[in-house]
């Protein structure tokens, strides 16, 4: 019965990055959104099963629980018209998750086929940073499609990005291009452009790896504020430019 689970999402698209902080969740949020806003039915599944935070960015109350049918499988929780599964949903987020590696690929897996996700066009997986035992629990157990890498322009952050790239060569699972997040900042005051974090680095690192570089998103407070509130900007304005650079991607 698992494997008819999964014969049911058409494809599963891996959101990554090589280091924390580089706003891959947010990016996971609106990305799945906009595909959603193409016309595309698309489930989430946070697979960072140490820190979940997809839950609190879809403004899933923290009390939710997902129903389970059987006792061992689960319905995916509705949000914003995406159907959703996280870790949140099973704990406290008060309970650090102190599990080794292996126990956590054991509960991504759990996830990942004991979900009835439905006919889905996509399943967009918020993969949690790094490259350990769950990003190989992922490539081991499901047909990814391809993965997308989320970095910003900072030099160590395009090293853990490489990282990243060269993880998913090794188990064959193409890269679908490059995201780079909090590329810049436009002074809402004055209009000028800021490049806090440097400048093109995604976009030269893309060429050089010769992957696709999908776009850059700038640093911008809606988008900080629409996740922190549960309110993502492709779903709370559709027609912002903010928006728009999740659209475009």
């Amino acid at each position: 019965w698992r494997e008819r689970v999964l014969a049911q999402v058409k494809q599963i698209i891996a959101v990554a990055s090589g280091k924390g902080g580089v706003g891959k969740s947010t990016t996971a949020v609106n990305l799945a959104l906009a595909l959603q806003a193409e016309g595309k039915k698309v489930g989430l599944l946070d697979a960072d099963i140490y820190g979940p935070s997809v839950a609190m960015m879809l403004g899933v109350p923290e009390s939710t629980r997902p129903d389970s049918p059987d006792g061992r499988s689960f319905i995916p929780v509705p949000a914003h018209r995406l159907e959703t599964m996280s870790m949140a949903y099973l704990v406290s987020d008060k309970t650090p998750m102190a599990w080794r590696g292996p126990m956590a690929g054991g509960a991504l897996q759990q996830l990942l086929e004991q979900t009835h996700w439905g006919e889905l066009d996509i399943l967009v997986v918020d993969m949690p940073p790094g490259t350990g035992d769950i990003q190989l629990t992922l490539a081991q157990k499901a047909a990814v499609a391809g993965a997308v890498i989320v970095t910003t322009p900072q030099d160590i952050a395009l090293l853990d990005a490489r990282k990243g790239i060269e993880m998913f060569a090794k188990v064959k699972i193409p890269v679908l291009g490059i995201v780079e997040n909090m590329s810049h900042f436009l002074c809402t005051d004055c209009g000028a452009r800021h490049d806090i974090f440097g400048h093109g680095g995604a976009a030269a690192e893309a060429e050089k790896l010769g992957v696709p570089f999908l776009g850059e998103v700038p640093l911008e407070m809606a988008i900080r504020a629409t996740s922190d509130d549960g309110t993502p900007i492709v779903a709370s304005q559709p027609e912002s430019p903010h928006a728009a650079h999740y659209q475009k991607i």
